[in-house]
């Protein structure tokens, strides 16, 4: 019990470190000079040596995963894993060069909603008062948001949908990583379902007509950066955490990843937020800290 305790403490704490790193991300997709998926494509290529060394280094199984591994790990779970990572990036990438960084952010961090409904059919993980409560409230604060949104502009009303795409497609890669890495490592998942999304991400590129390349050192640099916190350390935390959290409590610290995106854009892009969007954001997030309150009696 104190093991299994320890290893939940350990998980959460992962899970709230990626968040951090995470939130940091969307400053480095706005300072990117290349298009939204673009920009997503390089996030996964330049990751992917780092995390291959990281698979090759971390080989040794432990004894829960001997157990349960299959005498051969289906490809399509890596594939569906990495292109549903695809469509997240992308749409959160759109998201961001159409609404403020805020938005974006809060609006994706509904996907633990979609998580918690869905793990209920998939996993059988019940679903309580607190859970209701908190999708209303969550519902509510997204209605507050996005109508600030339109008050200002139609264009950021558009990039807040692109945010909820974002979200939907987030919590079905967040299923797809749970299924999957009960029977595989977090590096090996982590390196084989970033080929599926590298792969998606730049024939996404291709046929929308994005610039591919930087011109500038500067741009590469940016590139490498949102790389480095925002796949490699941002989702391997994450993906190492989620093994040791139920589905329905595996997003609660990426709560955290909204407050940073935010202070960052204030700092950075000078961004600031209207009265009803602090408000709404803040229902949003109380909402979600209330649904994820129900994982703790499934």
């Amino acid at each position: 019990m104190k093991h299994r305790l320890k290893q939940e403490h350990v998980g959460f704490l992962a899970v709230f470190a990626g968040a951090g790193c995470i939130g940091l991300a969307p400053i480095w997709v706005r300072l990117s000079e290349l298009g939204p998926v673009s920009t997503a494509f390089h996030r996964l290529l330049l990751a992917l040596p780092m995390l291959w060394l990281w698979a090759a280094w971390d080989t040794q199984p432990n004894k829960r995963e001997e157990k349960n591994k299959p005498a051969g790990t289906s490809t399509k779970w890596f594939a569906i894993t990495g292109f549903l990572f695809a469509l997240d990036m992308a749409f959160w990438h759109e998201a961001l060069h159409h609404t403020t960084v805020a938005n974006a952010t809060l609006l994706t961090n509904a996907a633990p909603i979609f998580v918690t409904i869905a793990a209920r059919f998939l996993f059988n993980e019940r679903i309580t008062r607190w859970f209701i409560a908190g999708m209303i409230l969550t519902m509510l604060g997204a209605v507050l948001l996005t109508g600030a949104s339109l008050s200002i502009s139609r264009e950021q009303l558009y990039g807040d949908f692109m945010a909820i795409l974002a979200a939907f497609f987030y919590g079905a890669y967040m299923l797809s990583l749970k299924h999957i890495r009960v029977t595989v490592r977090t590096a090996p998942l982590m390196a084989r379902s970033a080929v599926y999304s590298t792969i998606a991400l730049g024939v996404f590129a291709l046929i929308l007509g994005e610039q591919i390349f930087p011109s500038t050192i500067h741009g590469w640099l940016v590139l490498f950066a949102l790389a480095m916190t925002g796949q490699v350390l941002g989702q391997g935390l994450i993906a190492y955490g989620f093994a040791h959290l139920p589905a329905s409590i595996s997003a609660l610290s990426l709560l955290f990843q909204p407050l940073v995106a935010a202070i960052a854009a204030w700092a950075v892009l000078h961004e600031s937020m209207s009265s009803m969007q602090m408000f709404g954001g803040v229902i949003i997030l109380s909402g979600i800290f209330l649904a994820k309150r129900s994982g703790r009696v499934t």
